[in-house]
């Protein structure tokens, strides 16, 4: 089931790269967020049943329509824009420090989460990282790369809202309000950017990929990962996703994977593994010198 997400979540890049070619990414949102709201209601009626989802849209409406515009709508659109510039693999490696400013903005809400230690080291590591993959682009791309590093910052911060705000909610009421309020926010500049001809069956494709696999069946599967193995153990397709994003973008969208790629990928997954904690050294313990029984 890990790997079936992190495939799913690495392809979205590809497809995000594909739709922009031909369309706005105003579109490529607005119909990435409605075929994914779409594709989530048919399963409110078996895991919650209608009454229930409908009031926990209503007590939560107000938190939902804040992830759905900061967790969604802006997120997406800054990524679908910078991939109008950057490679779909770069901007997969890039995406991949989230977890670096999620441990950076969780400082400032739990005094037992402070980063010190091997996991501050993991967090300047991991910046380094970043810095890396930013500055070796040429200097018309600086500008899409940030983009993609403000979309990491928007879903950190994102995450740790709904983790204080959202507690209670049932999962799929985040995801399907979430969504919801997303494609709301998306709808006037959805339509008012429609194309005059229509999209070839490939712009068409991944929009619906990213809507229907890349959002619906992908929070499923995410949030029963967490309910099953926990959330360390979901958390785990971090490390897949950039990798799987290159590969994607190597193999079907021939873009090379280079070595600045490579060494910032190194950097940004050892950072996040110690920066989250997740790689730790064990620590040794000193052995007390032994009395020996003199005569």
């Amino acid at each position: 089931m890990l790997l079936a997400l992190a495939a799913i979540w690495g392809s979205s890049f590809m497809f995000i790269k594909v739709a922009v070619r031909e369309v706005t990414p105003a579109e490529v949102v607005f119909g990435r967020v409605f075929v994914g709201t779409l594709a989530l209601v048919p399963a409110a009626p078996f895991l919650l049943g209608w009454r229930r989802t409908l009031a926990a849209l209503r007590r939560f409406a107000w938190p939902l329509l804040l992830l759905g515009i900061f967790n969604a709508a802006l997120p997406f659109w800054l990524l679908a824009w910078s991939e109008k510039r950057l490679d779909s693999g770069l901007a997969g490696v890039l995406q991949a420090s989230m977890p670096l400013f999620t441990a950076v903005l969780v400082y400032g809400f739990s005094r037992n989460d402070r980063v010190t230690g091997l996991r501050l080291a993991g967090v300047v590591v991991g910046f380094l990282g970043v810095l890396l993959l930013v500055g070796a682009q040429p200097r018309g791309d600086v500008l899409s790369a940030l983009a993609v590093l403000l979309t990491a910052l928007l879903y950190a911060g994102s995450s740790v809202y709904a983790g204080a705000r959202l507690r209670e909610a049932p999962v799929l009421v985040t995801s399907l309000g979430s969504l919801a309020f997303a494609t709301l926010a998306m709808l006037p500049l959805g339509l008012g950017q429609l194309p005059q001809d229509m999209p070839s069956w490939k712009a068409i494709g991944s929009i619906v990929a990213l809507g229907g696999a890349g959002l619906s069946v992908a929070y499923l599967l995410y949030f029963t990962l967490i309910a099953g193995s926990g959330a360390p153990y979901a958390a785990l397709v971090t490390y897949l996703v950039p990798a799987l994003a290159l590969f994607y973008g190597a193999v079907f969208l021939s873009e090379p994977v280079t070595v600045s790629a490579l060494g910032g990928l190194a950097l940004i997954l050892v950072g996040v593994a110690l920066g989250t904690g997740t790689l730790r050294f064990p620590r040794q313990r000193r052995e007390l010198p032994t009395e020996t029984a003199g005569g």
